[in-house]
């Protein structure tokens, strides 16, 4: 038996509303709270939070100066549809891509790493 559920994913950044912005965008959710520190997005799957950190620094995807942490994988049914919309919402394509036939690594406006792929079961 669980104790506990996921409530949410809160990511540090220096711009909470712009990067809330960004993922409900993406995610097609919608800004649920929001304040000068922290801004929250409600999905149909959960939450995901943006929180202002003084002297952040992003993640850095295959380099150790500053290690990912973590990353968010999103299933979609179409990649090149997803990029395109994802690059459109302020999302960078990483290169060096190991699979873009199954999957694709961004990074989205404050640095994080997320995924875009179309292996992951509903």
């Amino acid at each position: 038996m669980a104790v506990a559920r996921l409530a949410s994913i809160v990511f540090d950044c220096t711009d909470p509303a712009g990067l809330a912005q960004f993922w409900a965008a993406l995610v097609g959710g919608e800004v649920a709270v929001s304040g000068d520190e922290f801004v929250a997005v409600r999905t149909t799957q959960g939450w995901i939070a943006a929180m202002r950190v003084p002297d952040y620094r992003p993640p850095t995807w295959g380099d150790a100066a500053v290690p990912k942490q973590m990353h968010i994988d999103l299933s979609v049914d179409d990649l090149d549809e997803a990029e395109a919309e994802a690059v459109r919402l302020g999302a960078q394509l990483l290169p060096g891509q190991p699979a873009p036939d199954r999957y694709r690594i961004f990074l989205d406006p404050a640095g994080h790493p997320f995924c875009l792929s179309i292996q992951i079961p509903d």
